[in-house]
């Protein structure tokens, strides 16, 4: 895997820099093959606390995870054990669907025991201000996988293209831990 550790509002240590490589070198081992991919590792300090962000693009998927502590080694250990949490929780399924698509497998079967938003603010009540804007591909997908797909991102919803009807849906997590489905109408 190669790392691009970047801070906000800190500077990022020689230090820091080879434990956040030491212990996300630990999610090596559940792949059958190391990712090639680029993973994105934020680290910012807001009033006192030390906030990791991680995220690792996968052919069809995204791992992802965000902790926030008062120590940012502990940071760092807390969100490596979220993503190992992850893809034990997941490995089965994706597993499942990569072979479903003659992709072989993603995760070891062994080897693992051991989104897009956009936010607003409101300054008033008539005024909005946008902060951030995201842009991401859809691929088509069923609603089984779109659910799977928001639970690996951490987010409570989920905008994905549906397989089935061809028109954009979203999913949701319910407050009463289920989920649910959006569809346009004309």
């Amino acid at each position: 895997m190669n790392f691009n550790i970047r801070g906000q509002r800190m500077e990022v240590t020689e230090a820091l820099r080879e434990y956040v490589g030491k212990k996300l070198s630990r999610l090596e081992r559940y792949f059958e093959a190391a990712p090639e991919s680029d993973v994105q590792v934020t680290l910012s300090v807001t009033k006192g606390q030390h906030a990791v962000e991680v995220t690792i693009p996968l052919p069809g998927v995204v791992l992802r995870a965000e902790e926030k502590r008062d120590d940012m080694y502990a940071s760092i250990d807390y969100v490596v054990d979220k993503l190992e949490r992850q893809i034990r929780k997941h490995k089965t399924k994706l597993n499942r669907k990569f072979r479903q698509a003659n992709l072989g497998r993603l995760f070891k079967e062994e080897g693992g025991n051991g989104g897009g938003t956009a936010t607003a603010t409101q300054d008033d009540e008539d005024t909005f201000e946008l902060v951030r804007t995201k842009r991401f591909s859809m691929k088509p997908m069923d609603v089984e996988e779109a659910i799977l797909q928001m639970n690996m991102v951490g987010h409570n919803f989920y905008v994905f293209s549906n397989a089935d009807t061809k028109e954009v849906n979203v999913v949701y997590r319910r407050s009463d831990g289920r989920y649910g489905l959006i569809e346009a109408s004309e």
